[in-house]
């Protein structure tokens, strides 16, 4: 009995990453480029209710999942561009800018919720597949190979993110003006336009997992339907050191908290249920306390604006 309660908490843990992983690869590309996002939570909000909005006026099953999946990632770059206006542009404080895109976030979802759905209303959504063969495999099979497609879609970018970031030229430039800005606009590399492309793509990655959320987690959207998802994104950045398989790690760890959170009452387990309720944000709490001893990893000019008039 304690071997399937394992299995299954560990199963369950698999899909719940994802919000998790793809905001914090998206995060990591903002903040290699030397730009702070926190409004990742908003953004992921509105592409929650777009991405659930087109599957339920559509309603025609696995196509509008995807075109509703295509829709947030559309007005999450939106989004991520205003981020890239206000803070690359025009130099705000990105900090600031970040806590006002989420709250702007927040409304406009809440507020086309009320006027467009107004209740409690579900979707078919992606729904899971099990894999022939391989899902018959014992314990593995549950715990990999049953899961919805954008699962594997989701680690497929950790690889993918890896070699961008590492092996071609635009990637050597994300990490050139998160670094040394300077030298990279000496070398000819546009600061502004690479700052603002992170940034858009990071916000068309937390589009995408605000609409993973509702089409094919939730089925649903609901107020603040994330729950802290994105703000939790931003430290597994510091948590995995500004890597993609650290990310994953962590956003693997985050959801085995979840996960067992969610498993006490489903397996009857005999444990304080308030506490595990709070334990994965206690969680976060730890892991930033931690990483932050390793900020040395952190690039040099993380949170500042680039004027190229200015002489450091």
């Amino acid at each position: 009995m304690l071997f399937e309660i394992v299995t299954g908490i560990i199963a369950a843990a698999i899909p719940l990453s994802i919000t998790f992983l793809l905001v914090g690869i998206g995060e990591m590309f903002n903040q290699k480029a030397g730009v702070f996002n926190l409004g990742a939570e908003g953004i992921m909000m509105v592409g929650a209710f777009v991405g659930f909005y087109v599957e339920y006026v559509m309603q025609s099953g696995t196509g509008s999942s995807f075109l509703g999946m295509i829709a947030a990632i559309g007005v999450g770059a939106l989004m991520g561009g205003i981020m890239a206006l206000i803070c690359v542009k025009f130099k705000a404080e990105q900090g600031i800018a970040g806590i006002a895109l989420y709250m702007l976030g927040w409304g406009i979802a809440g507020m086309l919720f009320r006027v467009y759905i107004g209740g409690t209303t579900s979707i078919v959504g992606l729904k899971a597949i099990e894999i022939p063969v391989l899902s018959s495999i014992p314990v593995i099979g549950q715990i990999l190979f049953t899961h919805n497609i954008m699962v594997y879609v989701a680690f497929a970018l950790v690889p993918l993110s890896w070699y961008l970031l590492n092996k071609t030229a635009w990637g050597l430039k994300v990490k050139a003006v998160g670094t040394a800005p300077r030298a990279a606009d000496t070398m000819g590399v546009n600061v502004d336009r690479i700052r603002m492309q992170c940034v858009i793509l990071a916000g068309a990655m937390a589009g995408l997992a605000g609409a993973y959320l509702s089409i094919c987690q939730t089925h649903m959207y609901a107020d603040n339907i994330t729950a802290g998802r994105g703000f939790i994104a931003v430290a597994l950045v510091y948590f995995g050191k500004w890597k993609p398989t650290g990310i994953l790690w962590g956003a693997l760890l985050f959801s085995l908290a979840h996960s067992f959170q969610r498993s006490i009452q489903v397996y009857g387990i005999d444990f304080p249920y308030e506490i595990a309720v709070v334990f994965p944000y206690l969680l976060v709490i730890v892991v930033l306390a931690f990483s932050g001893r390793s900020n040395i990893m952190a690039p040099s000019v993380l949170g500042r604006p680039y004027y190229r008039e200015q002489r450091d």
